[in-house]
């Protein structure tokens, strides 16, 4: 039973019972996963190594991109996509305990409400994250950074910063916010492909 209970868990999560939600499934599980996975890797993955700042010591160096970095940008959209998908996973994990089907949550009324928050659940979280990610990282990555290191060093306040790869940082950072923003979308005509398709179910009964 318990392996059962895997399958329709794992089909839940694949097949989705709206059109626009397994697309989104589509687009949320292949496109944005391999973006952050081997681009992100490849445009941030030595970042720290590059960062450097005048004097070029060491422990200013490290100092300093703490302060420009409080979490490094990988961590945050890895983060943020397991977030976005704990309410679907919860649903699909409920929907399979139940033993219900992928076409009866459109027509049970109450396994339709259910299904609906969790997708208003998602485009709260994706709007959270869309804001942190406007607050730790901004819209553009500037070549210079000017670091506050008065507590490391006594003999000056502020030091220049130079941040690597800045113009390749700022596409891959519009490129993360337009996901974000896609992903919205999508999460809100899957609300209304959902409200379609109930309404199609109560003019045939």
């Amino acid at each position: 039973m318990s392996l059962n209970y895997i399958k329709n868990f794992y089909e839940g999560c694949l097949r989705p019972p709206t059109v626009i939600g397994q697309f989104h499934t589509l687009f949320f599980g292949s496109v944005r996963m391999f973006f952050l996975g081997v681009l992100g890797f490849a445009v941030y993955g030595n970042e720290a190594l590059h960062f450097s700042c005048d004097p070029d010591r060491r422990e200013l160096n490290l100092y300093c991109y703490n302060q420009f970095r409080p979490i490094t940008p990988q961590v945050f959209w890895a983060l943020q996509l397991v977030t976005v998908l704990v309410p679907g996973a919860v649903f699909h994990l409920y929907a399979a305990c139940k033993n219900i089907d992928q076409e009866e949550i459109l027509q049970r009324p109450i396994y339709t409400v259910f299904y609906i928050i969790s997708v208003l659940l998602r485009i709260i979280l994706e709007v959270i994250a869309f804001w942190l990610q406007s607050h730790l990282f901004g819209f553009q990555v500037h070549p210079l950074y000017m670091c506050d290191a008065s507590a490391l060093e006594k003999t000056f306040n502020v030091t220049k910063c130079m941040v690597p790869e800045h113009f390749e940082k700022t596409i891959f950072l519009s490129a993360m916010y337009t996901f974000t923003v896609i992903t919205i979308l999508l999460c809100i005509a899957e609300i209304f492909e959902i409200l379609c398709r109930r309404l199609g179910y109560l003019t045939n009964q």
